[in-house]
């Protein structure tokens, strides 16, 4: 497992102080659910003495929105209609790290090399750490020559925002390679998509061990113990390809299935979702 001191700065550690020493609160609730963390929500349970409840997944409290007549649908929606079944892998590393640019070429040519279909987003950040480089002036982040018209047609290379739950929930996404934030663990995990584990840091290296460790449906691109180390084109190539082109990685996309189902029956009527939501409000109105 990974050194908690490696993971957090000392303001998080000072956070959490500050939290043991007020004792305030009469319990907790989380964003996860007992179908992923059953076992683990009952010990934190038994060692704090207080209530505890599992009320998530709660992105899936609200339904996703109709596709059919949404003129203002996302472009990356309207590639993967045009994509086989779990054929794409969507690459995102969420809102608040950022890849050198050294580390945007690797994978940029691993993902070439893979010869499998994908949608990259490259958020903000990136894109202006690329913009501070050239003197404040906006560019493209630098990507490498000639790499989008390679994989025209295979790939997407997105630099805006795009739809994230209904890109994993989209019948074609077969991937996705994450920097594990919990968020983007929980969707992906609902949704029966499997992850290639690529965290950066905080709470993500746990999150990674506990997809592929634990849960068993992802494979890991780099492991924390490497986390000083360049991922090399090769690493992610064979990333991409075991999860999406062999016998291992449709285990794992079983696995991701198989867990995803169970969660959506967790909070449907009379599921285990339900039944914690109503266990919960009946705690704050006592």
């Amino acid at each position: 497992m990974p050194e908690v001191g490696d993971c957090f700065g000392p303001d998080i550690f000072e956070f959490v102080q500050k939290e043991r020493e007020c004792n305030l609160n009469c319990g907790e609730f989380m964003n996860s659910c007992r179908e992923l963390e059953g076992e683990y929500l009952d010990l934190l349970v038994n060692v704090r003495k207080k209530p505890l409840f599992a009320l998530g997944p709660f992105h899936m409290l609200q339904e996703l929105p109709e596709s059919s007549g949404n003129r203002d649908r996302h472009e990356c929606l309207e590639f993967l209609d045009e994509q086989d079944f779990d054929s794409v892998m969507f690459v995102s590393f969420g809102t608040t790290t950022t890849l050198s640019r050294e580390q945007v070429n690797e994978l940029a040519l691993g993902l070439e090399r893979s010869n499998h279909k994908f949608i990259w987003v490259i958020r903000e950040a990136d894109k202006k750490m690329e913009t501070e480089k050239c003197g404040g002036k906006y560019s493209n982040f630098e990507l490498p020559e000639g790499f989008e018209e390679r994989v025209e047609g295979r790939g997407m290379v997105v630099r805006n925002w795009v739809p994230q739950l209904e890109i994993l929930g989209h019948k074609s996404t077969g991937g996705f390679m994450s920097h594990c934030g919990w968020n983007s663990c929980m969707e992906s995990v609902s949704m029966g998509v499997p992850i290639a584990t690529w965290p950066i840091q905080v709470d993500q290296p746990y999150n990674a061990v506990f997809v592929t460790n634990v849960l068993k449906i992802g494979i890991p691109v780099r492991s924390w113990a490497r986390r000083e180390e360049l991922v090399t084109a090769t690493a992610i190539e064979k990333a991409v390809r075991t999860l999406m082109g062999t016998p291992e990685g449709k285990e794992i996309r079983q696995r991701a299935i198989e867990l995803s189902n169970k969660i959506k029956n967790s909070v449907s009527h009379g599921g285990l979702a339900q039944k914690e939501r109503e266990s919960f409000i009946s705690c704050i109105t006592k």
